[in-house]
């Protein structure tokens, strides 16, 4: 080709219209690199020009938005999400989520709707929980079938998963404590291999639930030695937040090391006043890992209180067997969990005793009966019940045959903070997304809030880090983490998921009291190319599309 002829077809290239030109924006390209003047053009779902400011000012576009004053920065990632029912049967558009500024959600802790057989959906059913989304994938490939399943019902966000280390267990062992047998190992091997050839990120473990708790050490070394080979990393809800934190870290790090693979700590936190200065020791021993060379890393949300059921304060065995409901409704066994939990014998952890009743806030109660304790702390629905927490929380946990969403008072401000500004944590709600017009019972503030608190209060307010590093933190070094190379940062080719939002008025509103409010000053967010948010508004679209893991292939 003669190079005399470039100019032409660069000119020719110009004329053709972009879908959007973003002009005059502060431009955080998610990096961690210094904020610079731009303007941004998004075509055919992916980013097409980035330049300085004002050169896209007459290029041909269908939309033209001039975002001069705001941020425009990478899509962020939400690495611990819960919206497999949303995504799967319920409101995909996910508004509480993409509101904050979120375009891609990663799922998976402890429980997956695939691989599943009668074991893991009876399983489930007894822990009052069930699947979310209520359908489960049973097939030969049933992990990517569950994935195809939420594309096609549609969603406002991409998504993607680990497989669930729970539902692994659950498929060969039920709800049955104690090892597994070597055949036992093999099989869950197999079921693991099969998920992230169909895209898992990894293993994910919930190890305060049942049948989670049930896992030992040596069947996470073996099942995290099946992944290694597919690039996967060990994400986990360690064994212990609270008063075995420092164990439970060193047995996060052992099974990353003899596994052969990365680890990843979900919501690292200190649990309970006499554990906070445990936090500091917490976060050497994971820089001491990776001085030695050892991939540990971390994430967190950004609220001093954390969510769950309010069955983990009651012990292992009454789960056991998938017999829960019927425990608590037998007089002798119901004394035997009592006791249990007034005189703890077995390693388990109790987070109403960790936080003391005054300290746990109810809030799923469906019931109608129940309705009148829902908002209140565990202490004084007790008062009101006329009985003590240990009674309260049996009763409504029977009476409601699930597992009852509560929120645990436990963390400490300064610890939030201090984690918040090591290099290495990353940024997830723990929460399912929501939809305020629709907004069903309470939950954790987190579902509305999470992100934009971090770049309302914690950068814009406190200073606590620069926006740049809050930025990356949510972006690219969580796509990192994940393998997804396409996404995470601002750069020509690569997905056009991006936010838009105002660094002066960006914040959360959601209070535990009156959680269903939406974030503001998130005014724009492109869904591969797609407005999803538009001038603060959810636009009704839904463009999201499935990521995988690195070991993903086409069968």
């Amino acid at each position: 080709m003669c190079w005399c002829a470039l100019p032409f077809l660069l000119a020719g290239l110009a004329q053709a219209p972009f879908d959007v030109v973003l002009t005059n924006g502060r431009i955080v390209d998610g990096t961690g690199a210094a904020w610079f003047r731009g303007d941004i053009a998004l075509a055919g779902g992916k980013i097409v020009r980035i330049t300085p400011a004002g050169r896209l000012k007459d290029a041909p576009a269908t939309r033209r938005i001039d975002v001069g004053g705001k941020v425009v920065a990478p899509g962020f990632i939400d690495i611990q999400s819960h919206s497999r029912a949303a995504l799967l049967t319920g409101d995909g558009r996910v508004v509480s989520k993409v509101t904050q500024g979120v375009t891609t959600e990663i799922m998976g802790e402890g429980a997956t709707n695939a691989p599943a057989n009668e074991k893991t959906i009876g399983g489930m059913a007894t822990l009052g929980r069930g699947a979310d989304g209520k359908i489960e994938f049973s097939g030969p490939r049933g992990f990517d079938e569950w994935l195809r399943a939420m594309e096609a019902h549609g969603s406002s966000v991409n998504f993607g998963s680990y497989v669930g280390a729970s539902t692994i267990r659950m498929y060969v062992k039920g709800m049955t404590q104690g090892a597994p047998t070597p055949a036992e190992t093999a099989e869950m091997q197999r079921l693991v291999r099969e998920a992230m050839k169909d895209g898992a990120f990894g293993l994910a473990t919930a190890l305060i639930y049942p049948p989670g708790e049930y896992a030992t050490t040596e069947e996470l070394i073996a099942l995290s030695q099946a992944m290694a080979p597919y690039g996967g990393v060990y994400i986990t809800h360690m064994r212990s937040e609270g008063d075995q934190l420092l164990p439970a870290v060193d047995e996060a790090i052992r099974i990353g090391r003899e596994g052969g693979v990365p680890v990843e700590i979900y919501h690292l936190k200190a649990g309970g006043k006499r554990n906070w200065p445990k936090m500091r020791e917490a976060i050497a021993k994971i820089n001491a890992a990776r001085a030695r060379g050892e991939d540990v890393q971390a994430d967190m949300y950004t609220y001093v209180a954390g969510g769950t059921g309010l069955t983990v304060c009651f012990p292992p065995s009454a789960s056991a067997d998938g017999f829960l409901f019927d425990n608590l409704k037998d007089p002798a066994k119901r004394k035997a969990i009592r006791a249990e939990i007034e005189h703890q014998t077995s390693a388990w952890e109790n987070l109403c005793e960790l936080g003391g009743a005054e300290n746990v806030l109810l809030l799923d109660l469906r019931k109608p009966e129940n309705q009148p304790y829902a908002g209140k702390r565990l202490a004084e629905v007790a008062k009101m019940m006329g009985k003590d927490w240990i009674e309260t929380a049996m009763d409504l946990v029977l009476s409601e045959r699930q597992r009852i969403g509560t929120v645990f008072f436990l963390m400490d401000e300064d610890n939030l903070q201090m984690q918040m500004r090591e290099p290495w944590m990353k940024f997830g709600s723990d929460a399912e997304g929501a939809n305020p017009d629709k907004p069903g019972s309470l939950t954790h503030p987190r579902a509305y809030g999470n992100f934009t608190r971090l770049l309302g209060k914690y950068v814009h307010e406190e200073k606590v880090m620069p926006l740049e590093e809050a930025i990356r933190k949510m972006t690219s070094a969580t796509a990192t983490r994940l393998s997804l190379h396409d996404r995470g940062v601002l750069r020509e080719g690569l997905v056009a998921d991006v936010v838009v939002f105002d660094p002066a008025t960006v914040s959360d509103r959601a209070t535990f009291e009156k959680p269903h409010q939406v974030s503001v000053g998130v005014e724009y967010v492109f869904v591969n190319g797609v407005a999803v948010i538009d001038q603060g508004k959810h636009t009704g679209a839904m463009p999201g599309k499935i990521v995988r893991g690195p070991g993903y292939s086409q069968r």
